[in-house]
């Protein structure tokens, strides 16, 4: 080989591999992000009526965490959780909005204070502003709480935030899923146009209410005879798996699915109330019992999954993860520094070799969804939780509540769970194993000390 081509085949290397680990190939990311939907309600979790061939290919080229879990079970703290990578007790939005007590519902002295709860989300870096500081576009899409998109540092975005308007879940952000995708995939060309890695939030209104699914997909789940509110939830689970085909679709058509990260989580469960639904007098949600706003499995527990084509080998992993993970593991992945003080795990090594996550276990914190105090989380404190392998402990506290307080009967101050043989939690196991139950308590107790707020009596 003479000197002129190995020189010229040294200057094609460095070349290559600026070119793959410049700034420029720093991977895009996207969230998909599902919105009031069970841990159970997928066709790769086992449900034997729900369709959802997307998310199951999803899964099948993900590594899987199918025990995941958000921290807290009410969308607005769940999705700050994500944005900013901290527990509720920290960021400080415990709750959907201000406690009516505080001032009437759509009066000016409530609109104030709706405006000075989103200035929590300045208290932290989110992982928009992170990201866009490493020279990626951002996108906001569907829910967003915490008023314009450009307050959680997207770049662009559909959330306008405007006060006295149909803000609280994201105003006109929330048409993303059921009506197109077009604000989407013209970020995505911006973004290609400038030649700049994306970030996309898809956190579409989707299954949450209404439930109003196109009647092609309904009549699937008419034909079966199931209660008219079940088939009609069932059939926006199918709707939303079948706009996150058509986001992935768009992605692997540009030619953007081998350097697109897509990681999955749900902010918080949903059972659907049917007719035969056992529910206390006074029940008036669309939710059943032990789901949305409980800590229960059926209101806090969400597969988790990572996919990077070529890069992140499909499996199935048996750790406890949290959505309060995947802000450092994201950024991990992306090739940035993880700032400090993050509770977290970054989950990026495991993912990539398969070892197991050394945690022994998780935690969350559960508060009223009306706010009772601004400044002080432990006011509205319903409960802490820790799992640990198989054992669940449920501590319940006795924070204020407002409108929903026949949801939250608070009547056992301890609860203790065997999640593996018994998991949907029909047997409290505290008396039978007091030790556990005991260090289980001590280790919450450590996590969050608690110094207002007191257990509940009891029954």
């Amino acid at each position: 080989m003479n000197m002129k081509f190995k020189s010229l085949l040294c200057v094609l290397v460095v070349c290559s591999i600026s070119l793959l680990w410049g700034s420029d190939s720093k991977p895009n990311i996207v969230l998909i992000l599902s919105d009031d939907q069970t841990w159970t309600d997928y066709g790769f979790m086992g449900h034997d009526v729900i369709r959802t061939p997307h998310l199951d290919r999803l899964a099948e080229e993900s590594v899987l965490y199918p025990r995941g879990y958000v921290p807290t079970p009410l969308c607005r703290p769940s999705l700050m959780s994500l944005a900013t990578g901290h527990y509720a007790k920290d960021h400080g939005v415990t709750g959907n909005d201000p406690t009516p007590r505080l001032a009437a519902r759509g009066s000016p002295e409530a609109i104030g204070l709706a405006k000075e709860l989103i200035t929590n989300i300045d208290r932290f870096d989110t992982l928009p502003e992170i990201l866009v500081s490493n020279g990626y576009l951002t996108h906001q899409s569907g829910k967003w709480w915490e008023g314009n998109h450009t307050r959680g540092g997207f770049t662009h975005g559909m959330t306008e935030g405007q006060p006295g308007g149909r803000t609280r879940h994201g105003d006109k952000g929330l048409v993303i899923g059921r009506d197109g995708l077009e604000p989407i995939y013209d970020f995505i060309q911006e973004a290609g146009d400038q030649e700049k890695p994306f970030y996309l939030w898809y956190a579409p209104f989707l299954p949450h209410t209404p439930h109003n699914p196109p009647q092609r997909l309904l009549s699937y789940y008419e034909k079966m005879g199931l209660d008219p509110a079940v088939a009609k939830y069932y059939a926006m689970c199918e709707w939303f798996d079948e706009t996150c085909g058509e986001l992935i679709g768009h992605l692997e058509e540009q030619g953007l699915r081998e350097n697109t990260i897509i990681y999955y989580v749900c902010d918080n469960g949903w059972i659907q109330k049917s007719a035969d639904t056992d529910v206390p007098e006074g029940w008036f949600t669309s939710f059943a019992p032990k789901s949305k706003q409980s800590v229960y499995d059926g209101g806090i527990r969400t597969p988790i999954m990572f996919s990077w084509p070529g890069v992140i080998e499909p499996d199935i992993r048996g750790d406890l993860v949290s959505s309060i993970d995947t802000f450092p593991t994201v950024l991990s992945a992306a090739g940035i520094d993880v700032p400090d003080g993050l509770p977290g795990l970054d989950l990026w090594s495991s993912v990539q070799s398969g070892l197991s996550i050394r945690r022994d276990t998780i935690f969350g914190d559960c508060y009223a969804h009306d706010i009772p105090d601004l400044d002080d989380p432990e006011a509205g404190l319903m409960y802490l939780w820790c799992i640990q392998d198989r054992w669940k402990l449920i501590l319940t506290y006795d924070g204020e509540v407002n409108r929903y307080k026949v949801v939250h009967p608070r009547k056992d101050p301890i609860q203790l769970f065997d999640i593996v043989s018994d998991p949907h939690e029909t047997r409290n196991l505290a008396d039978q194993y007091r030790q556990v139950a005991a260090r289980l308590k001590e280790r919450i107790e450590d996590w969050y000390p608690v110094t207002q707020r007191r257990l509940v009596s009891g029954k």
